[in-house]
């Protein structure tokens, strides 16, 4: 088994019903927006809108200031997401204090990270639009993100969470609606500080533990300081189960929020917020496999060989190794959580594509993100594009109300999202009516 040696700084979420055109290969890309029409800003977004950004069309960098949006307001009264056509929306879940990851277990039930609180949550079956029970299942667990079941299956003894500085388990068995025992503590010196996201998952074969740790900085200045502390950061880490360090599995990745287990392929897929500071449309954030032993480029380089102008003339024995993501996506996104469906509910095209959840950042001059994309794959497999799927979360001059965090599909094949700007979670269905 090959692990990866790079040394990086220091070393280095009423209806809403809408139908999606699609041919045999999923996505009639006859009206893909290509080049700078697949830029765009929140509110020109359209659920079954197909974009592609490859890295031709990225502007040089400063072609824009860099800019800051407007601030988040309360959800208007009787604003809803908006899902393409066929599909229903429903309030399924709100008034949370923090509503960030969601995981559902083996037996349908869904485990909520409340960041903020420090508590992850859980919510039990759906009946006339709500959960039939809720529960808190743990506290005091710093800045909890991640969630997952182990082993890997039907039947887990564990359920592993990623705090900031902190991996931790607690023994589960199915039905468990509140920990049992003592919170079994497996690493404890995870770095603290700037981005506090810990999403984790295990292999296919549940045998690798991987866990996303995002940099400190924007882009690692040229600080000795600054470069100790970003040390195993803006890395994916590799453990095994019990905790033990493996290594560093993928490399420059700023901050690799979300993790994924490609079902088709066994890939480990994030998806990641990249730098700021370059312009409206630089760098393009981004959801990939990662190759292990793979060097993403940051902070040197983005999108491939490109140099980032704040380290020119650095490290160019790198410049031919940076791995160019899979499917680009709008700069200033703020791609969170991914999951792939593996429900049956939504109609066939859709089956093994990747989710992901636009959080929407704060460098643009008008809102980037907000929104839930789908990335068409095939045979688990993406082409670079991606399709605008839940929309609305802006109000009609662009002020954002809802932040879309975490995907999960439930046992039915609906969708549900977490949003912690409105404090709700979504449930997504497929009933095949237009509105």
């Amino acid at each position: 088994m090959t692990k990866l040696r790079w040394i990086i700084p220091a070393g280095c979420l009423v209806l809403a019903v809408w139908i999606v055109e699609a041919d045999s290969s999923k996505i009639d890309t006859k009206k893909m927006l290509t080049g700078k029409a697949a830029f765009a800003d929140s509110v020109s977004l359209e659920p079954g809108r197909t974009r592609k950004i490859t890295p031709a069309d990225l502007p040089k960098p400063f072609d824009t200031p860099s800019a800051r949006n407007q601030p988040l307001v309360p959800r208007p009264e009787g604003a809803m997401p908006k899902g393409p056509a066929g599909f229903k929306v429903e309030l399924y879940a709100t008034g949370m204090p923090d509503a960030r990851q969601i995981r559902r277990a083996p037996n349908g039930d869904f485990f909520v990270a409340e960041t903020r609180t420090g508590q992850v949550e859980i919510f039990r079956g759906y009946k006339d639009g709500k959960p039939e029970q809720t529960s808190v299942y743990a506290t005091g667990l710093p800045g909890v993100f991640g969630i997952a079941f182990y082993p890997v299956g039907d039947n887990p003894q564990w359920v592993y969470f990623g705090n900031t500085t902190s991996l931790v388990r607690f023994a589960y068995k199915n039905g468990d609606l509140k920990a049992t025992g003592e919170r079994e503590t497996l690493v404890s010196d995870i770095p603290r500080g700037g981005h506090s996201t810990r999403d984790i998952v295990f292999s296919k074969d549940g045998k690798r533990l991987f866990l996303a740790v995002g940099s400190l900085s924007n882009v690692a200045e040229d600080d000795p300081e600054m470069q100790k502390a970003e040390l195993r950061r803006a890395n994916i880490l590799e453990y095994t189960p019990e905790g033990k360090y493996v290594g560093i599995y993928g490399a420059g990745i700023r901050n690799p929020v979300g993790l994924g287990i490609n079902p088709t392929t066994g890939e480990l897929w994030c998806s990641v917020n990249e730098r700021d500071a370059l312009g409206d449309n630089l760098v393009p954030d981004y959801v990939t496999h990662v190759k292990e032993g793979g060097f993403y480029g940051w902070p040197w380089y983005y999108t491939g060989g490109n140099q980032d102008p704040r380290h020119k003339d650095k490290h160019p024995e790198l410049k031919d190794k940076v791995i160019v993501p899979d499917v680009l996506l709008q700069p200033h996104n703020a791609s969170l959580g991914l999951t792939f469906y593996d429900g049956k509910q939504f109609p066939a095209e859709y089956q093994g594509d990747l989710f992901a959840a636009e959080h929407g950042s704060w460098n643009r001059a008008t809102r980037a993100g907000l929104e839930v994309i789908r990335v068409p794959l095939d045979k688990g497999h993406a082409s670079g594009m991606y399709q605008d799927f839940l929309t609305g979360f802006t109000t009609a001059d662009g002020t954002a109300w809802g932040r879309p965090v975490g995907i999960a599909i439930a046992k039915d094949g609906s969708m549900y999202v977490t949003d912690d700007g409105s404090k709700s979670i979504w449930r997504i269905s497929y009933t095949g009516k237009e509105k």
